[in-house]
């Protein structure tokens, strides 16, 4: 398994357009086979900033979801061009 975390900051003015995005990315994204997980949360206190988690089976099922056309709608073409910051970050699970 790996996991996704990546916290957005939108620019001013683009919060909603952000939150339609979403709202699209969301189902499509949970209906990919290899998606374990996929949250969006959004800052109680700050309306632009959102965090996404996401668990895939494994680097094929996050790739196949980074060349999905749904992804590339959502979030290469609209996301991403809205976005004042992006953070990424890969984690894998930890072996105790």
């Amino acid at each position: 398994m790996i996991a996704l975390a990546v916290t957005y900051v939108f620019k001013a003015g683009h919060e909603e357009e952000a939150a339609g995005y979403f709202r699209e990315l969301i189902p499509a994204s949970r209906r990919e086979s290899g998606c374990r997980m996929y949250v969006v949360h959004r800052a109680k206190n700050d309306p632009a900033k959102f965090f996404i988690y996401e668990q895939y089976d494994d680097e094929a099922a996050l790739e196949a979801h980074r060349s999905a056309p749904h992804f590339e709608r959502y979030g290469k073409n609209g996301i991403q061009k809205i976005a004042e910051r992006r953070e990424p970050e890969l984690y894998i699970p930890f072996a105790e």
